[in-house]
């Protein structure tokens, strides 16, 4: 780190332990002190799987230094980042996408008008940032327009590398409850509208309706739009996939990666990703991946799977049962996906984000 940095303390609106944003910012946190950087954690509300490794944010104004490094994760709205506005010292934003408001505006308007907020957050802090750090060249671009003037691009933090071994026990615990022969689907992700869950439900009952009469669907994530979730359930059972599709919540890494392990193929069909950890997590597991073009997802594949242009159902049931049905295509995808992964250079993640800190010139005192 630089001579001009005394601490470099992260600030998330909640800390979740198992969620893309939760594990870079333990990862930058565990990294920064290895690196002899006194680092904490302040957040705008307490999570209770993290409150022992987080402090209210307020609580900074206690111990704060004028050389001190500020670091704001920004998904969603919070207080903070009013707060962060006004504050003297150096402010980096570390930008991990803010999903559109009209993706949970018919679902959830307080969602959406949190989203609305973080967009205005963004014009906000960005300008006033010394550093935009975006784990993807498109939030990257969304840093710059907002007015941020020097970004870089530093993966997600916090991944497995190398990936989970979930162990050949465990491997066939799952595979004996899938049941029938197949193939398995797998589709990973929160159980949110800009997810698109419903989209890979109608292209598996296209699928079920002419080329794979078995095929199953899992979808392994949490409810964070209950009400989307319901919808969802409800939307399985109109279209007769009761049986084929499988909820799946609250498992370990191990149970997920195994779940990689024994699927077929990984459907992505979000409308919207800033990086898209699953896509990742796929490659490494040698999961062949079938992905819609929405934000990142082209950028992050990079060639490790099929890329769609369009997610009508029928192009994306044709477009699995394609991949699946040409054995050499298959593997040289998976083989592409596991060099993707590598060449991702996820295991320096966070490293690279601390040497891009020990950059950073002298403070300049209070913004204006």
């Amino acid at each position: 780190m630089g001579p001009n940095v005394n601490g470099a303390h992260l600030f998330v609106p909640m800390l979740h332990r198992n969620d893309a944003v939760g594990k870079h910012t333990l990862a930058v946190r565990d990294a920064l002190v290895a690196a002899g950087v006194p680092s904490q954690i302040f957040t705008d509300r307490p999570d209770s799987q993290t409150v022992g490794e987080t402090r209210p944010y307020l609580d900074y104004e206690k111990l704060s230094d004028p050389e001190d490094v500020l670091i704001y994760q920004l998904a969603t709205d919070s207080e903070m980042a009013v707060w962060l506005s006004g504050r003297s010292e150096r402010l980096v934003l570390n930008h991990h996408s803010i999903t559109p408001p009209a993706c949970f505006a018919s679902w959830n308007n307080a969602i959406a008008r949190l989203q609305t907020g973080a967009l205005q957050r963004l014009e906000v802090l960005a300008p006033r940032a010394v550093l935009g750090v975006a784990d993807s060249e498109f939030n990257a671009a969304e840093l710059r327009s907002a007015g941020c003037r020097n970004t870089t691009v530093v993966p997600v933090a916090g991944i497995s590398v190398p990936p989970v071994d979930p162990g050949p026990d465990l491997i066939e615990r799952v595979r004996a409850g899938q049941g029938g022969p197949g193939p398995h689907w797998l589709s990973v992700g929160r159980w949110a509208p800009n997810k698109a869950h419903h989209d890979t439900l109608a292209a598996l009952f296209v699928a079920r309706a002419t080329t794979e009469p078995h095929a199953t669907l899992t979808l392994v994530g949490s409810a964070t739009e209950p009400a989307y979730a319901g919808a969802l359930r409800r939307y399985a059972a109109a279209l007769g996939l009761g049986d084929a599709v499988e909820f799946v919540a609250g498992i370990s890494d191990a149970e997920l990666a195994a779940r990689y392990r024994c699927a077929d193929v990984l459907v992505m069909l979000s409308d919207h990703e800033g990086f898209g950890v699953p896509l990742v997590e796929a490659m490494g597991q040698g999961t062949p991946i079938v992905a819609f073009d929405a934000g990142a997802v082209g950028e992050v594949m990079d060639g490790g799977g099929v890329l769609l242009q369009e997610k009508h159902p029928r192009a994306v049931a044709g477009a699995v049962s394609q991949l699946l049905s040409d054995r050499p295509r298959r593997d040289r995808l998976v083989e592409a996906g596991r060099q993707r992964f590598d060449a991702l250079g996820l295991d320096r993640a966070a490293n690279r984000l601390v040497e891009a800190l020990g950059h950073l010139g002298a403070p300049t005192g209070a913004p204006s």
